[in-house]
């Protein structure tokens, strides 16, 4: 199209843009709680039945979230036996979703173990992460054997927010999770800014003897002698560049902004 008559030109070339805030969250939990469960659910809004425990893989999203937009990186865990070398994900993530099922109270002693675990790494490298503490798979109502109450309480004694879902059923509760997810790190990073740069002064050859400055006496009053300091000159010290590591088994999913492809799935059964 002509740029004639005031209208834009027509092209593919759109201007640079400042690449999106990040945002990784690590999904815990033991083996079959629904962590893959939730990860696709929160994708695709579909829900799988079956999937491979052992697999472990990283997905990424572009999300809007209080109508400001952010690169949400999901890390659907595969821990064998509990919380053992989490090292992959402890340094990694900006918060942390602790999975269990209300239907089985293994799982729910067993996320127990990851809050003590994520408790300790907070006091360890002094950077709290949120945590949010998740009852899954609701439509289980009737097979429950761990009460809201006690959940409740849990998430109470760790300091953590506390949510049930249902991967099966409810699309907008497990969004409305990750969003949350979202909002805390957000206020943690205004709660904790980053910390001005330091500064050091420039040393300068200085007079061994302050060279003395006499006052007119005026109205009475005492002659006064002040002693003259060197200049300092004040340099900025660069600020420490951050640097993340990312560790997962594989990253085989990386979805599309707000075009999830189902081929990102692959070994999922799909309903």
């Amino acid at each position: 199209m002509s740029s004639m008559f005031g209208k834009p030109r027509g092209s593919s070339e759109r201007p640079p843009q400042s690449p999106l805030p990040e945002c990784n969250v690590a999904i815990l939990g033991c083996r079959g709680v629904g962590k893959s469960a939730l990860t696709v659910k929160f994708l695709t809004k579909r829900f799988i039945s079956e999937y491979d425990p052992n697999l472990e893989d990283t997905y990424s999203s572009e999300e809007l979230v209080d109508q400001q937009p952010v690169l949400l990186k999901v890390m659907d865990t595969a821990d064998q036996d509990g919380p053992r070398n989490c090292e992959r994900y402890l340094g990694w993530a900006s918060a942390f979703l602790v999975v269990y099922s209300i239907d089985n109270r293994r799982s729910f002693e067993g996320c127990q173990r990851y809050l003590e675990v994520l408790a300790l790494h907070a006091r360890g490298c002094q950077r709290r992460c949120p945590v949010l503490l998740l009852g899954n798979k609701l439509d289980m109502e009737q097979y429950r054997q761990v009460l809201s109450a006690e959940g409740m309480s849990l998430a109470s004694r760790f300091g953590c927010l506390f949510h049930e879902v249902s991967a099966c059923q409810d699309f907008a509760r497990v969004q409305h999770v990750f969003h949350e997810a979202v909002r805390e790190v957000r206020r943690q990073a205004e709660w904790n800014p980053p910390p001005r740069p330091l500064l050091i002064s420039e040393e300068r050859p200085c007079p061994p003897v302050a060279t003395p400055v006499a006052l007119p006496t005026h109205h009475s009053l005492a002659t006064c002698t002040f002693n003259t300091l060197p200049t300092v000159n004040c340099k900025e010290i660069p600020s420490v560049a951050q640097a993340k590591l990312v560790t997962v088994k594989s990253s085989r999913a990386q979805s599309k902004r707000k075009a999830p492809t189902l081929t990102l799935l692959k070994g999922f059964k799909i309903f």
